[in-house]
């Protein structure tokens, strides 16, 4: 028989967390694990703006024959535009270009694969903690990963020990960083903290590969962007990956893209002729529908301006949400215990719950959340604060 020799793996961790939620027959559940952005009613939706530019191209798209091996080349520069800046230099003088991507995701493995096949022997490092994902991908192309510290046992952000730990890292290997709400712990670097990595990736040679996952969703489209356009302004040479899952609440339409900076427009052409390349086997062109409604978005005045304020609306609503529970866990003592969950960015925040906790909040409670203690506050029902403070006071 071929396939006797297969094994049975363990399920996605995050995924068998969402099936057990499922399970629960008790009406006062949470879900806080899975990472997609909630609205009031527990919903993820539809965006207003995607919905009139799906009806848009419903009417006026002509065809659905392959995109080039970049993508929709609209796409590629109104994104690269909303991720740099529209009088961005690099635009101006062509040193950048982005390759369209099956989500954020499809642009991480493309940049890991580009670093294996075009620059060898380079290792990448990553925060510790850090997206389990990027754990995962960048092994799995065969790169040598390392670490660097940035939220300790005692759940505070160490930005003195990462830079040390990077003063280490060989000259001219890979450094990931998370633009902005970083994903799982919450805590953002400051400008003063960004200007300090930058030094250093420049005394080190380092190249730099920002995930950009959450514009929009920490304090603001333009303000979420500020390490990235410093990194683009300063450095010749950088990558980028872009997200459009969950400021276009695209999530299954896997919409992305690698921006690849260059010191001038010859080399990104060379650089973007190996990423047509890989991408071709990997994926051959990617889907179209998803950006084909960013572009139109992004593309058309009013409804970039409609979406604009959906994704402050969103971003809005997730700070609330942040200040609501610190405010309910008040009246238990907590208070000051939780406070860094007002000040950490974006959907998820390391809670500083312990994975003995978190069992009980599942078990006891029906609190759904990663052993962690990662939580999606996006996932919390407002009116029911209260209730969720109750349940955490009760396990601590």
């Amino acid at each position: 028989m071929h396939f006797s020799a297969i094994q049975r793996i363990p399920g996605d961790s995050i995924l068998s967390l969402m099936e057990a939620y499922a399970k629960d027959p008790n009406p006062a559940k949470f879900d806080l694990g899975v990472g997609v952005y909630k609205d009031a009613s527990g919903l993820t939706p539809v965006l207003a703006a995607v919905k009139q530019a799906e009806r848009y191209l419903l009417d006026h798209q002509a065809s659905k024959t392959y995109v080039s091996g970049h993508g929709d080349a609209r796409f590629g520069q109104l994104l690269s535009e909303l991720v740099l800046g529209k009088d961005s230099p690099l635009l101006n003088q062509q040193r950048a270009g982005a390759t369209q991507t099956p989500g954020g995701t499809g642009a991480l493995r493309l940049a890991g694969e580009f670093i294996r096949h075009c620059l060898p022997g380079r290792g990448i490092w990553l925060s510790d903690p850090t997206w389990p994902i990027h754990e995962s991908i960048f092994a799995e192309v065969g790169l040598k990963v390392g670490h660097y510290p940035y939220v300790g046992d005692d759940n505070r952000l160490h930005v003195e020990a990462m830079l040390q730990a990077l003063e280490n890292i060989p000259r001219g290997d890979v450094l990931l960083l998370h633009a902005c709400c970083h994903n799982p712990t919450g805590f953002d670097l400051h400008h003063e903290d960004w200007q300090r990595v930058l030094d250093l990736v420049k005394r080190r040679d380092l190249l730099p590969l920002i995930d950009f996952a959450y514009q929009g969703f920490g304090d603001g489209l333009e303000e979420d962007a500020w390490g990235v356009r410093l990194f683009a302004r300063e450095l010749p040479e950088l990558l980028i990956t872009s997200s459009c899952s969950k400021n276009f609440g695209l999530y299954r339409e896997r919409t992305g893209a690698l921006i690849a900076c260059t010191d001038d427009h010859e080399k990104l052409l060379d650089v973007r002729s190996q990423l047509a390349g890989l991408a071709r086997n990997l994926w051959s062109t990617p889907p179209d529908h998803g950006a084909a409604v960013v572009a139109t978005i992004l593309g058309t005045p009013d409804l970039k301006s409609l979406w604009a304020d959906e994704v402050e609306q969103m971003r809005s609503r997730i700070a609330q949400l942040r200040a609501g529970l610190v405010e309910a866990l008040e009246p238990h003592g907590l208070a000051a215990r939780f406070a860094h969950i007002g000040e950490q960015r974006g959907m998820f925040s390391y809670t500083g719950l312990s994975p003995d906790q978190v069992d009980r909040l599942r078990d006891e409670h029906s609190v759904y959340m990663v052993r962690s203690g990662r939580a999606n506050v996006a996932g919390i029902d407002a009116s029911r604060l209260d209730e969720l403070a109750k349940a955490i006071a009760r396990v601590c």
